[in-house]
């Protein structure tokens, strides 16, 4: 299973940067950073693939303390020398089994510079606390997450599809064809391990057993590093009720329905926003950067994928005979995509999508999401239809300093001009679903539009 990822172009910029450091590529289980990773280490002339999880390639780093034994002992073992070191990828996976390895990265960086070194793990920030001495500032991260649509596209052989998203503005024909594309990726998902199994079978009533055996896998991960069994078990609890949760701003206090207090909760949901499973997105009511998320309001939660909801909350069957994919189930799956969508540019740095709320006692308003693009905090309604109200988006941009929104919908590519309530003109970018990853090429397209007329 070996599929194009957009992350792939980072990797081999890393490789040409000065001063290179190690690289953590992170991210939830099962996302693809170990192929990732394999397929980037064929461009090099020798690689050494290591697996922290199987005792073979663990013991390098149980009898070595110093980095120049532990890569002479490597590199003899797998018949190589150091004549091409430069030219040389160790790849060291499930890092996280070992913390002595995470803190030895800091000497390949600084006593093996020539080496080209890359780690990769799950549920790094449960063991960040048994590492003695953590490499700050020698080391690099890139983040990878579930495919996303333009990497779907490429999987399933859709390559001038997704050579036409990328083509300002998109066309009128290929906005049908990406709508009813768009409804297929957004049943099933994007880990790699389903769109794998559509490309090879095209029966989308497998699904449900891939991600039943996804879910699996997470719910033992995430009691394998619980502090305790009863966090284990709060956590457990968290992800059977947190999917009914998906369209509403969350308490933390009884959360699903239990007994649970809000220290408990909070704690359990902390831990599941480290491993990347579920990530709490809090508010902000800024209209101006930078946007600091208040701590003290309801959050949202986000999925690390559409997949897991769908399979989680029983939704495939309703959404196979589904004509509309917004207005025929709960449009609270259509805002988690284009989410999910939009995250997936963060390979560099993870920061959540705030969304922004007004709580005065007569004026309530929430926007979906906001984006910092070229010092603006860009507001982004997410409709279930092709079309809606926008009466919190009014409010946004009342108090905001600069003319420019987002709405994300079920119609077609446009630019409107409109006038609030209280007076204030501004520009609407309109935006198919299925554009989540291009919403900043169209920023920049519609403001230099702007300024040029």
């Amino acid at each position: 299973m070996s599929f194009w990822r957009q992350a792939i172009s980072h990797l081999h910029s890393w490789r040409k940067s000065y001063n290179r450091k190690p690289l953590i590529v992170g991210g939830a289980r099962q996302v693809g950073k170990t192929t990732l990773v394999h397929q980037f280490a064929q461009s090099y002339k020798q690689s050494i693939l290591l697996n922290l999880e199987k005792k073979a390639d663990r013991r390098f780093f149980d009898r070595y303390d110093s980095v120049h034994d532990l890569l002479d002992a490597m590199l003899i073992d797998r018949g190589m020398t150091k004549d091409h070191l430069g030219d040389t990828l160790l790849f060291i996976d499930e890092i996280q089994e070992l913390p002595k390895a995470i803190a030895m990265l800091r000497y390949f960086y600084e006593e093996v510079s020539d080496l080209q070194v890359i780690a990769a793990g799950s549920l790094l920030e449960h063991r960040l606390s048994d590492v003695k001495q953590f490499p700050v500032g020698r080391i690099s991260y890139l983040y990878l997450f579930p495919m996303n649509f333009v990497e779907y596209l490429a999987a399933t052989g859709q390559d001038q599809l997704r050579q036409a998203l990328g083509t300002l503005p998109i066309s009128d024909a290929a906005h049908h064809v990406a709508m009813d594309r768009f409804k297929e990726y957004l049943m099933i998902g994007g880990m790699p391990e389903a769109i794998q199994t559509y490309v090879d079978t095209e029966d989308l009533t497998l699904l449900p057993g891939v991600y039943e055996s996804i879910w699996a896998s997470y719910v033992d991960d995430v009691s394998k590093y619980a502090a305790s069994n009863s966090l284990a078990r709060v956590m457990a609890l968290i992800m059977r009720a947190a999917p009914a949760q998906l369209d509403q701003r969350i308490t933390f206090e009884k959360f699903g329905n239990s007994n649970y207090g809000s220290r408990e909760v909070g704690e359990a949901l902390r831990s599941l926003d480290a491993a990347g499973v579920i990530r709490l997105i809090y508010p902000t009511t800024d209209v101006q950067l930078p946007a600091t998320p208040d701590l003290k309001k309801r959050p949202r939660l986000q999925f690390l994928d559409t997949g897991l909801v769908v399979h989680a909350m029983g939704l495939l069957p309703q959404m196979l005979g589904s004509v509309d994919m917004s207005s025929d189930f709960r449009g609270g799956i259509v805002s988690h995509v284009v989410h999910q969508e939009v995250t997936s540019l963060q390979a560099l740095s993870v920061r959540p999508l705030s969304f922004w709320v007004r709580e005065k006692r007569n004026s309530q308003a929430e926007v979906d999401m906001v984006l910092p693009h070229k010092g603006l905090l860009i507001p982004v309604e997410i409709k279930a239809g092709a079309v809606g109200k926008l009466r919190s988006l009014h409010q946004y941009v009342d108090a905001s300093p600069h003319p420019y929104a987002v709405r994300m919908y079920g119609g077609e590519l446009s630019v409107e001009r409109h006038r609030t309530r209280a007076g204030t003109d501004f520009i609407l970018l309109n935006l198919p679903y299925y554009l989540g990853t291009q919403v900043y090429a169209y920023l920049d397209y519609l403001m230099e539009a702007e300024v040029d007329g």
